[in-house]
């Protein structure tokens, strides 16, 4: 039997991971996918993440495997800008920057500091069932028994809808391209993060280490159309967004419509939690998902240091963390609707130059705060 396990080697998962090991806990992790290998795309840890990975002593081996992003800009489709918000201060201000990296970096740097053989591939979860402990069958027909069960397994998590059974999935009705591709970049897009907004219609980008960048195309389903290339979906932005879409192979673009969960009543039950997606998935907006996923194993640590009753610490948790991620999917959502304005899109943008810069640092300020 095992004491603890983890189900979901994602960001959180790892995270979580890596803060047990450090209270000198038996735990196994397990996950879905065969190899903890190069695939996905680009993610921004931003300053909230940075400065718990740097509590891991990992924050310098994240840093040196991503590149370090100073501001990040709104602009119109011909990348003129719209609004600017530089965190220089908030950086100063925590001893930690955003960092752009490949999530598959992140991960491999998470995974090789609690060690591989703590982590347990090719095993998705197909059943959980509350006995005396925690009963959890898999697809490649393991089956194994754990007392403390930590669900990490994302937005459609199945120790949700099977123990808490809850759980409402929201359609933004927004479709997402996300690539990386091997491009050269202009040298005054090194160290920001930019986002340009049309009718309907965005496109972001950020450079991780070398040539490599990230990208990401979001489009109303109303405005999809199934062309031969996805640029063409984004005719009239700036030729070199443009570029950089048909520079991507094929195998680099990873397609999937943005949803988030409705807010849940309970993320916990007996002797088992819920953490990051499973509990409270948000859009990418913020640029918070993994992030948030990776405080939630931080205050699971902090609590740790204060009782070993986990039935006592996964309620404290979920008071402590609610009011901050109820925020973050919320103001996400919103963003997200208010940036894919299709129509009065020029008062849409002369809003957000309206909007001073402090009001944006204020709001990246109270994000990246952590509660303990």
């Amino acid at each position: 039997m095992n004491p603890i396990s983890i189900i979901g080697a994602g960001i959180g998962g790892l995270t979580l991971a890596n803060i047990l090991k450090r209270h000198n806990l038996d735990f196994n992790l397990y996950e879905s996918a065969q190899k903890i290998k190069p695939t996905g795309s680009g993610i921004m840890m931003a300053i909230n993440a940075m400065q718990i990975f740097d509590t891991l002593g990992l924050k310098e081996q994240i840093e040196r495997a991503g590149n370090k992003i100073h501001s990040v800009s709104v602009t119109d489709q011909q990348l003129k800008n719209i609004s600017t918000t530089n965190v220089l201060a908030l950086e100063q201000k925590y001893n930690s920057c955003n960092v752009a990296i490949h999530r598959a970096d992140l991960q491999r740097i998470l995974a090789e500091n609690i060690g591989f053989e703590r982590i347990n591939l090719q095993h998705a979860l197909t059943e959980i069932k509350k006995e005396e402990n925690y009963r959890l069958r898999f697809e490649n027909g393991n089956e194994i028994e754990s007392r403390i069960v930590f669900g990490a397994d994302g937005i459609h998590s199945k120790i949700r809808t099977q123990i808490l059974q809850t759980g409402k999935i929201r359609d933004t009705r927004q479709i997402c391209w996300r690539g990386l591709v091997e491009f050269d970049l202009p040298e005054k897009y090194y160290q920001e993060a930019l986002e340009a907004w049309g009718k309907g219609k965005r496109f972001g980008f950020v450079k991780m280490t070398g040539q490599k960048i990230y990208w990401y195309a979001v489009i109303n389903k109303g405005l999809h159309k199934r062309y031969q290339s996805i640029a063409e979906n984004f005719h009239g932005f700036h030729p070199m967004m443009i570029d950089m879409i048909n520079a991507t192979l094929p195998e680099n673009i990873i397609m999937n419509t943005l949803t988030d969960l409705s807010p849940i009543p309970k993320w916990y039950a007996d002797n088992l939690c819920l953490i990051g997606d499973a509990a409270h998935a948000t859009t990418p907006n913020l640029g918070q998902g993994a992030c948030q996923s990776v405080e939630d194993a931080y205050i699971i640590g902090k609590l740790l240091e204060r009782s070993d009753d986990f039935n006592r610490i996964f309620e404290d948790f979920q008071k402590i963390r609610r009011k901050k991620v109820d925020y973050v999917v919320d103001t996400s959502w919103r963003i997200g609707q208010f940036s894919q304005w299709e129509k009065t899109t020029a008062l849409r943008n002369f809003l957000m130059r309206m909007v001073p810069e402090y009001f944006n640092r204020k709001l990246v300020g109270r994000v990246v705060e952590l509660e303990m």
